[in-house]
C-alpha cells in the first residue's frame, strides 16, 4: 500500500466493521486457524493492485477497541465514528484519509474475490462512472458484494439521505436515485452466476461454512 501523503488517493478500500453484531457478536475477531476473520479479508484486499490503501471504519463503542488494536498491530489505517450512521462513518473516514474513490466493503465478506473488485475498479476508471456495483442487482453469490463509488456521491448521499435506512446502508440512497447519477450495475458471467448462494458472515452457520472453506484452501495452499 502507498504511504499517505497530501494528495487524494484514487482508489481506497473502506471496510465497515464492528464487534456489536446482534446475530453473531464479535464475529470480526472470531478466529480460524489462529487468525481473526478480518485478517483474511485484509489479505485478499491486499491482492488488488489498483487499491492505494485500506481503511477500517469502525465505531466509538468500547467493544471495537479490539478492531482498533488489530488495525494498529497490522499497520492498517482506521477511523472511529457513529455506530448507527454507517454512511457518515464511511464518508468521514474517506475525508480523513483523502479518498477520491471509495471501494466500499462490508466486513461480513471475508472471502470475497479480489479479481471481481479489480475488474470493477478498471471499469469505473475507464468509463468514469459515479458508481459501479455488483450489489444493486444480484448475480454474484452474496459475500462477493462491492461498490466502487466517488467520494462526492456519498457526500451528496449524506447531505440529502436523511432517513434512518439511508444512514444504516451506505449506498442505499444511490440505489434509490440511480437516474440522478452515472451508475453501472456490474453483472457476473454465466460461470459465476449464483445469486442464491451465500458466503457472507451473518450467523454461526455462516461461520462454520467459511471456516471449512478457508481451512480447505489453506491446506491446498491456494489463495
Amino acid at each position: 500500500m502507498k504511504k499517505l501523503e497530501n494528495k487524494k488517493f484514487d482508489y481506497s478500500v473502506i471496510i465497515e466493521a464492528r464487534m456489536n453484531s446482534s446475530r453473531l457478536p464479535g464475529k470480526m475477531m472470531k478466529k480460524i486457524l489462529n487468525k481473526p476473520i478480518i485478517d483474511y479479508l485484509i489479505d485478499r484486499l491486499k491482492l488488488i493492485k489498483e487499491v492505494d490503501q485500506i481503511i477500517i471504519a469502525t465505531t466509538k463503542n468500547k467493544k471495537d477497541n479490539l478492531i482498533v488494536n488489530f488495525a494498529k498491530k497490522k499497520n492498517i489505517n482506521f477511523y472511529r465514528g457513529s455506530e448507527n450512521n454507517v454512511l457518515q462513518r464511511v464518508v468521514r473516514a474517506s475525508e480523513k484519509y483523502q479518498v477520491k474513490n471509495i471501494v466500499s466493503i462490508c466486513g461480513d465478506n471475508p472471502i470475497l474475490d479480489p479479481n471481481i473488485i479489480a475488474d470493477m475498479i478498471k471499469f469505473h476508471k475507464k468509463y468514469k462512472y459515479d458508481c459501479v456495483t455488483n450489489s444493486f442487482v444480484k448475480s454474484f453469490p452474496r459475500g462477493m458484494d462491492a461498490v466502487i463509488v466517488k467520494q462526492k456521491l456519498l457526500q451528496i448521499s449524506l447531505k440529502y439521505g436523511s432517513s434512518k435506512l439511508y444512514k444504516e446502508h451506505v449506498t442505499l440512497y444511490t440505489n434509490h436515485n440511480q437516474k440522478k447519477f452515472k451508475v453501472k450495475n456490474y453483472m457476473s458471467s454465466k460461470p459465476t452466476y449464483w445469486p442464491e448462494l451465500s458466503v457472507s458472515l451473518d450467523e454461526i452457520a455462516d461461520f462454520k461454512l467459511i471456516k471449512n472453506i478457508i481451512e480447505y484452501f489453506v491446506k491446498k495452499k491456494i489463495r
